[in-house]
Parts: C-alpha cells; structure tokens; sequence
C-alpha cells in the first residue's frame, strides 16, 4: 500500500488516484450481468500466477446465449498473510458499492468452479492497472483532472469504509478515458483494533502522507454523504449477508459513523460548499 500512495502522491500526470465511474457499456446493467455470471457456462479456465496474483485467482471463459465474456474467480480464504484474506469479501465490497451508488466495483457474485465457493466478477475489458499507466507515463488530460482529484477522495472513503488497507497499483483498472475501477477486495473488511476503531484516511487517518500530514476524504458527493447517513446494523446486513459477519458488520458500521463525523465536522469548520458538493 506504501508503494501506491508514494507513486499517486508523487505523479504529476496521475495527480492523486483514478476517478471511480461505472464501467462502461453493457457493465452499467449490473443485475443482468449479476445473472450471467451466476448462469453463463464456463468454456475455459486459465489460472492467473505471479507476484501481481498472489491469490491465484482463475480467469474464465463465459457463454450464454451468444454473448462471450470473461470472469475472474477466486477461492483465497486464509489468515496467511498477517490478515484475513476471504474471496467473500469480494462480494461483500460489490453490495457495498451498490448500496452507496458509487459504480466503482464491477458485478461480483459467488460461484461454484472445481466443486468449490468462490467469487466472480467481471472482467473488465479495454483498461489497464494504475502501475502501467504510472509506468507509462502516461498523462492525464488537462481537461479530466478536476474530475480525477475529487473522484480520489470518494475512493478513499470507500476504503476507509470498508478497511481496505490493501490497495494497490495493480488493483486500480484505468480506462481509456481515463475512469476507475476498483477490484481485489479480498483483504477488507479488517476488525482488528486500529480498523475497527478508526479510518484509513481523514483528518485522523492511519495512512499519513510523507511529511506526516493527513491524507484528506474530503470534498465528498452530498449523495454519498446522504446514503452513508442511512446506513445501520439491518440495512448493511440485508444488503451484504451471508458475506459478513455481524462483528465485520459492526465494525464497517462504526466507520461509517467516523466518516460521518469528519464530514459534518469539517462542514462546521468551513462552510458546506467547501466539504460537500
């Protein structure tokens, strides 16, 4: 997560993260695509290996009616590498962003490959990962920047949201016009002391920039703040069971209420025009 914040922060042609945006085309049509993952036959499989694949996710051939696309399954479920690594998580992390309107995770659903559970999602045709661009050196238009910045702070209340400490260059898809898309979820929803109890960005963020000083969530979408409000125990557990334990639920609870918090506090310190738009 160091080395992705280190090259965000730094890049002047990436200025600070990618925009989140709905996926382009026939992806806008989630429960439809949600339908086809669930139904669609599996014609091929590749195993993805790798240091960029650490979870050795598979890579499937879909078919239904014609239509060919691609899904990437997972089955990951440890506590190997220093925190609870699920493939439900994947699923849980796609309602959330549904539920919060937000159109930055591609359809995800469980699925059944090889006799066993695990997640599907969508794979996203046409994008790159943020570190290829970053490696590229490929610039952000003029014109797009303004969108980008306030579009990275959206993404860091979603993770801090859903405890994501795991981002990365590798799971930050950019498309050719310049939207995100977020994948890799599978190392969220943390409950430990420092996630449970506090964000990963804001004013009191665990993540500091280099010199210390917070990385901040805000400005936010008014609708974003509108749908966090709404959020309790049972709306979250309607949306996200059996993906998550009511302990995991608690704790993403508590962390709405902390962004919450910032945000009105912020609108009180500076007026709502300038947190809030």
């Amino acid at each position: 997560m160091k080395t992705v914040r280190k090259i965000l922060l730094a890049s002047a042609a990436l200025a600070l993260t990618a925009g989140l945006a709905a996926p382009a085309g026939p992806a806008g049509n989630n429960a439809a695509l949600e339908a086809f993952l669930k139904t669609a036959a599996i014609v091929d499989s590749v195993q993805l290996s790798g240091p960029d694949a650490t979870s050795r996710p598979w890579k499937l051939t879909l078919v239904k009616d014609g239509v060919r696309r691609f899904g990437l399954w997972k089955n990951i479920d440890t506590d190997a590498f220093g925190a609870p690594d699920r493939w439900r998580y994947e699923i849980a992390a796609y309602r959330f962003d549904r539920l919060l309107g937000l159109g930055g995770v591609p359809p995800t659903v469980e699925r059944r490959f090889n006799g066993e559970k695990g997640s599907l999602q969508l794979w996203i045709d046409d994008t790159v990962t943020l570190k290829k661009k970053t490696e590229a050196g490929d610039a952000l238009p003029a014109e797009r920047r303004p969108e980008w910045n306030r579009a990275a702070y959206l993404e860091r209340a979603f993770d801090s949201l859903i405890a994501d400490s795991d981002r990365n260059a590798n799971n930050i898809l950019v498309t050719s016009d310049w939207r995100a898309i977020l994948i890799d979820h599978s190392r969220a929803f943390r409950t430990d002391g420092p996630y449970a109890e506090g964000l990963i960005f804001g004013a009191r963020g665990l993540m500091r920039a280099a010199d210390g000083s917070a990385l901040p969530l805000l400005p936010l979408p008014r609708a974003f703040f509108e749908r966090l409000k709404t959020l309790d125990f049972r709306t979250i557990k309607d949306a996200v069971k059996p993906y998550l334990t009511d302990r995991e639920i608690r704790a993403a609870l508590a962390r709405a209420g902390l962004i919450a918090a910032e945000i009105a506090e912020a609108v009180r310190a500076g007026g709502e025009d300038k947190v809030l738009y």
